[in-house]
């Protein structure tokens, strides 16, 4: 007979896993389940509603005012022994990923002791560590981004959503997302995922961790694909990189034009090449109900961009009527650069250099082309079905 289905992506609020060894420390040899129940209990009793929130933000304020007894001293511990780093206020999904996998077990008298695979856990012990990033879903959720990367977590959650509706007991829309950012900013803090604004890149590290050295070799090329892919997509990276480095000043101008434009700017001009109070492109944006003008200097140089550019800029803004400005650059800004684009006081200069232009280049398909890659997969759920009914169909 087979054997009953075995769900993935069974904590909901996933943790991080730095939170979670800290909350294991604090716990063993020293709570009780009783009292941690008691403890997120009398939070849960206060968390408010939509139409009437309650502030959890700063625990040195609401520790006092809201908790008594063991339930007080419970969450100061908390605070003060993660170094004020784990706000008691949101524990709960660390909680239930140390008793889901039994991280720390209660002994006769109810107090949590740490167990063997909480101890593996702890010590980082790589067997271990695998074996629950599978049962929360985090290898597949590698292999879906090393697909996409760089991508955003929209891009990610059709692939994520049908693997939940197979494989977990998630399946609406808002836990979809849910699930998603949370083992996305678990897998960002561990270098698995690096992140840059709201874009998301598998790194060397998590394309390596993808791969699963268990896997039998005939199911070995699917991994290989995926890092296949990424050498390629690197490689292309870079071979745009010196394209845009051989570019004729004017030409790149007009890139940069496409690129604003693919952005959602509006009425973007690219300036005459004189006359312009060293502006070579002007546009518009709409942010909420106001259109923001902005300008912006285009620097082809792989280089450095110095202060005085700034300066330069941010002394055009009057000229063209706009209200901030950007410097787009190859190549990086020196010293001091940073300091002077969020001068206070003075109009905001935003700074973008070589890095961050090749990751708005292929985030918004500009001088690129996706060229999306399908692969089969044997549907290991559909023949786990056809057993099962052939299980049934035997016992009648």
């Amino acid at each position: 007979m087979a054997e009953p289905k075995e769900y993935v992506v069974r904590t909901p609020l996933f943790p991080s896993y730095s939170d979670v060894y800290k909350l294991m420390d604090i716990m063993a040899g020293a709570t009780t389940k009783a009292d941690f129940l008691d403890f997120l209990n009398t939070i849960w009793d206060q968390t408010g509603t939509p139409q009437n929130p309650v502030d959890w933000s700063n625990p040195d304020e609401w520790i006092g005012e809201r908790l008594t007894g063991s339930a007080r001293k419970l969450a100061q511990r908390i605070w003060d022994e993660s170094s004020n780093t784990v706000n008691p206020r949101h524990v709960y999904g660390a909680y239930l990923f140390i008793n889901t996998y039994d991280l720390l077990s209660p002994d006769t008298s109810g107090i949590y002791r740490l167990s063997k695979i909480g101890a593996a856990f702890k010590a980082n012990d790589p067997t271990v560590v695998r074996k629950l990033d599978e049962a929360e879903g985090l290898p597949k959720l590698l292999t879906i981004l090393a697909a996409h990367s760089p991508a955003k977590r929209g891009d990610l959650l059709d692939e994520w959503g049908e693997f939940l509706l197979a494989n977990s007991k998630f399946g609406t829309p808002s836990t979809i997302k849910d699930t998603l950012r949370r083992r996305i900013q678990n897998l960002v803090k561990r270098g698995y995922i690096s992140r840059e604004g709201n874009t998301y890149t598998i790194t060397d590290k998590g394309i390596a961790y993808a791969t699963d050295t268990t896997t039998p070799a005939a199911q070995q090329p699917h991994h290989l694909v995926l890092s296949s892919i990424k050498q390629y997509n690197d490689a292309q990276s870079k071979a745009l990189r010196e394209r845009l480095g051989k570019m004729n000043p004017y030409r790149f101008e007009g890139l940069i034009k496409d690129l604003l434009e693919a952005m959602d700017y509006e009425d973007v001009v690219v300036t005459k090449q004189s006359g312009d109070k060293g502006i070579d492109v002007v546009a518009h944006f709409q942010f909420g109900i106001t259109q923001i003008k902005e300008v912006v200097q285009v620097k082809r140089q792989q280089g450095s961009i110095t202060r005085p550019i700034i300066d330069q800029l941010r002394g055009a803004l009057p000229y063209h009527q706009a209200i901030r400005g950007t410097v787009i650059t190859l190549g990086r800004f020196a010293k001091g650069c940073e300091d002077a684009a969020l001068f206070p006081g003075a109009a905001p200069i935003t700074l973008i250099d070589g890095d961050k232009l090749m990751e708005l280049l292929l985030k918004h398909g500009v001088g690129v082309k996706k060229r999306p890659q399908t692969l089969i997969e044997i549907d290991e759920t559909y023949f786990a079905a056809i057993e099962n009914e052939a299980d049934i169909d035997a016992a009648e």
